[in-house]
C-alpha cells in the first residue's frame, strides 16, 4: 500500500515539476496547465463520496486492486495525450483513483493494524507520499529534460504495475464489514469537532496547494534558476518532507491539535519569506527545506486525527476527508492559477499565506473546543 502511496502521489503532482514544458508543448498558460492537478482534485472528490454507495459489499482489497490498475490507465493516457482535453481525460481517471484509495486507507490501517500502532501505520503509508516527494518532482524535473515531459509521465506506468502485483500478492481478503454510505457520513457532518476539523484539513490544503503547484514557474521566474538548480531545489522540498513524515510518528499525542496549528503557521510564515526573499537562492533553498519538513507530514497528522475524530464510521470518514482534501487542492490549483495569472507570483503567495494562517487559528480552536468538550 506504501508503494501504491508512491504511485499516486508522484502521479498527482508530476505536473508540478513538469509545468512550464507542459504549458509549451500544449499552447497553454501556466494558470490553464495548473488546472490538471485540478481536475483530478475534483474527480478524486467525488469518488470519495460515491465509492462507498458502489462497492458496499465487495472485497476491499478487489477494490484497491481495481483502483491501483486505474494507475496504468492514467499514465498512459497522459503520456500519450495530444490535446488538453486528453490530458485532462488522464488525470481525471487518476482522480477517481486518488479519491477511491486515500478513502479507504485509514479504514484499512485500523484493520491490519492493533489500534496502538494506528499512527505508526498511516505514517509508513503517508512515507510513500514523503518518498514521491524526495524523488518524484526532481526526478520528474530532470526527466522533463532528459526524455520530455511524456516520456517522465510514462515512467509512472510500470511502477504502477508493480504496485498492483505486489498488492494482489501481499493483502489478505479484506470483506466489507457493513454497509458505509451516505447515513455514514450525515451522522458524522452532524458533529461539531467534525465539521471544525474538516474545515482546518480544507484552509490547510488549499493554502498548500495554492503555493506548491506554482513553485516551478515561481523558482524559474523569481529565482531565477536553470533546471539543474530546480532539481536540486525540489530534492530539496522532498528529503525534508521524508525526514518530517518519518519523525511525526513521534510527535503525536494528546495535545494533537497544537501539533496541526503549528504546521500551516510554520508554512505561512515560509510563504511570507518566498515572497519577501525569492530572488535569493541560498533563502529559497532553506525556507523549501523547512515548507517540505512539516507540509509533507501535514496528512499524517490528519489522518490520525479522522480516526480519533470517527473510530465508529472509519470509512465514511475517510470519504469525508478525502473529498475535502481534494476540494481544497482543487480550489487551491484552480484560485492560486487565476491569482498568478493575474497579480503575478510575489502577491499570490502571500494570499496562500493568509489562507494558511486562518487554517492555524482553526485548528486552535477546534482544540479549544475539544478540551472544554
Amino acid at each position: 500500500m506504501t508503494l501504491c502511496t508512491f504511485v499516486l502521489v508522484a502521479s498527482e503532482f508530476m505536473p508540478v515539476s513538469l509545468l512550464s514544458p507542459i504549458a509549451a508543448d500544449l499552447r497553454l498558460t501556466t494558470g490553464q496547465t495548473g488546472q490538471a492537478i485540478a481536475i483530478s482534485g475534483l474527480f478524486a472528490m467525488i469518488a470519495s463520496l460515491t465509492l462507498g454507495r458502489v462497492i458496499n459489499g465487495i472485497d476491499r482489497r478487489l477494490v484497491l486492486l481495481g483502483l491501483t490498475a486505474l494507475l496504468i490507465v492514467s499514465g498512459a493516457v497522459v503520456a500519450c495525450a495530444p490535446t488538453y482535453a486528453m490530458l485532462m481525460l488522464g488525470r481525471a481517471v487518476l482522480g477517481i483513483a486518488i479519491g477511491g484509495f486515500w478513502s479507504m486507507s485509514a479504514a484499512i490501517a485500523m484493520r491490519l493494524v492493533p489500534a496502538e500502532a494506528v499512527p505508526k501505520a498511516l505514517a509508513m503509508l503517508n512515507g510513500g507520499n514523503a518518498l514521491a516527494t524526495v524523488i518524484g518532482a526532481p526526478l520528474g524535473s530532470f526527466l522533463g529534460g532528459l526524455i520530455g515531459w511524456r516520456g517522465a509521465f510514462f515512467c509512472v506506468v510500470p511502477i504502477a504495475i508493480a504496485a498492483t502485483a505486489w498488492q494482489a500478492f501481499a493483502l489478505p481478503s479484506l470483506p466489507a464489514e457493513r454497509r458505509v454510505g451516505g447515513s455514514g457520513m450525515l451522522v458524522l457532518l452532524q458533529r461539531r469537532m467534525v465539521l471544525l476539523g474538516l474545515a482546518g484539513a480544507v484552509l490547510l490544503f488549499m493554502g498548500q496547494f495554492a503555493l506548491y503547484t506554482y513553485l516551478r514557474p515561481f523558482l524559474e521566474q523569481v529565482t531565477r534558476v536553470g533546471l539543474g538548480t530546480l532539481s536540486t531545489l525540489l530534492l530539496v522540498v522532498g528529503v525534508a518532507g521524508f525526514v518530517g513524515t518519518t519523525l511525526i510518528g513521534r510527535l503525536i499525542g494528546r495535545r494533537l491539535h497544537l501539533l496541526l496549528a503549528a504546521i500551516p503557521a510554520i508554512m505561512a510564515l515560509v510563504a511570507v519569506g518566498l515572497a519577501i526573499f525569492g530572488r535569493s537562492v541560498a533563502i529559497v533553498a532553506v525556507l523549501l527545506a523547512v515548507w517540505g519538513f512539516v507540509a509533507t507530514a501535514a496528512p499524517v497528522g490528519w489522518w490520525t486525527w479522522l480516526t480519533r475524530a470517527a473510530p465508529d464510521h472509519p470509512e465514511a470518514g475517510g470519504g469525508l476527508m478525502v473529498a475535502v482534501v481534494q476540494f481544497a487542492i482543487m480550489s487551491g490549483a484552480t484560485i492560486g492559477g487565476l491569482a498568478y495569472d493575474a497579480a503575478g507570483p510575489s502577491t499570490e503567495f502571500l494570499g496562500c499565506a493568509a489562507i494558511l494562517g486562518a487554517a492555524a487559528a482553526v485548528a486552535l480552536f477546534c482544540g479549544t473546543e475539544r478540551a472544554a468538550a
